[in-house]
């Protein structure tokens, strides 16, 4: 199957497939479009010398030092250079595939002011293998990630190295092998691929599909251990966890009634305590906590995916483009702090 990418509606099953079991991802057309039509303006805006940050004027301390011609042809260049300053051991193949499926999306919205050119070099990288070699450390805490980031935009200058074929080379290698075209940084092209807290993000969306199917099997661990116990299974019926109206208990206590169902304990074939120990009898509160923990990060990371982190954000439609600081993480940070700590909850109750 081939992932269409619109910029919508990406999900972390999603960013699993191509991530980890790698699917092809495909441009919609209508993405097309909304990326030529918002290049077009910003082209026409650098014509004009609108001043933009980061395109026309420096970044950080040097926002308000206006660029001329030859230096805004320079400076994505010198950007990338600056900031491809990852250290520690190289990130998991899968992180940087993920980063760069949810930096396409980004893409696809037509906010960015990238040249298509770029978009669909990324894409080509995903579907021929071609990834980047990107150190663990370097982001800025929960507020982007350009230093992992400019380690896949060397790629797009023939520069730093990547993994190809299951042999890490240098970049210009990997990528004339792959037979895939160097597109080169012109203005805006080189923020528009490091914008954002795209491995954050990507990070995110793997693990929690990964702990919402370790979470199923800490159902059926307790299942298997209530009935080893001779459990009491009145605290597992749904009217118990209907009244107080949890979600993620009653999703848990039914998937533990239905995994003990015809068994003899869940017949009444075999004697039980009144009151088991709590640990037990909370069972469905405590992984169903962690459901509902879980679900909430899900929710977050999702509105991630499927945002625009730029800055500046080009809106087309409006001939305007504004500048803020769209890439802090703050909204998935809070709860992927919550989601650790339900795993670890999980895990003293075992």
């Amino acid at each position: 199957m081939t992932l269409i990418i619109k910029g919508t509606d990406l999900k972390i099953e999603d960013v699993v497939n191509v991530a980890r079991h790698g699917e092809k991802v495909e441009l919609d057309p209508q993405a097309v479009e909304r990326i030529n039509r918002c290049r077009s303006m910003l082209e026409k805006k650098i014509a004009a010398h609108e001043i933009m940050y980061g395109v026309n004027t420096g970044i950080g301390e040097f926002s308000e030092v206006v660029l001329n011609d030859d230096q805004v042809k320079d400076f994505q260049k010198y950007l990338i250079y600056n900031h491809a300053a990852g250290i520690g051991d190289p990130m998991p193949l899968e992180y940087v595939r993920g980063a760069m499926v949810g930096r396409i999306n980004v893409h696809a919205h037509g906010n960015s002011g990238n040249r298509i050119e770029i978009t669909r070099t990324l894409v080509e990288m995903l579907n021929k293998g071609v990834t980047p070699y990107v150190c663990q450390k370097g982001s800025v805490g929960a507020c982007g990630d350009l230093a992992p980031m400019s380690q896949i935009a060397l790629l797009m200058m023939g520069e730093g190295k990547a993994y190809y074929k299951g042999e890490l080379m240098d970049g210009k290698e990997a990528m004339e092998k792959a037979g895939i075209p160097i597109p080169g940084l012109q203005a805006r092209d080189g923020l528009a691929t490091i914008n954002g807290c795209n491995v954050l993000t990507a990070m995110s969306a793997l693990f929690l599909y990964d702990a919402n199917n370790w979470l199923k099997q800490a159902e059926i661990a307790a299942s298997m251990s209530l009935e080893a116990l001779k459990a009491n299974l009145g605290p597992y019926r749904s009217k118990i966890h209907e009244i107080r109206g949890f979600k993620g208990a009653i999703r848990t206590a039914g998937a533990i009634r239905k995994m003990v169902a015809g068994g003899d304990l869940a017949d009444g074939k075999l004697k039980h305590k009144v009151q088991d120990a709590y640990s037990m009898r909370s069972t469905p509160q405590v992984i169903g906590a962690a459901h509902d923990a879980i679900a909430w990060a899900r929710s977050q990371v999702e509105i991630e995916l499927n945002g625009v982190g730029d800055n500046p954000i080009f809106f087309p439609e409006d001939n305007l483009q504004l500048s803020g600081d769209k890439f802090q993480v703050s909204p998935s940070e809070l709860p992927f702090d919550m989601a650790g700590s339900a795993i670890n909850m999980v895990s003293v109750l075992s």
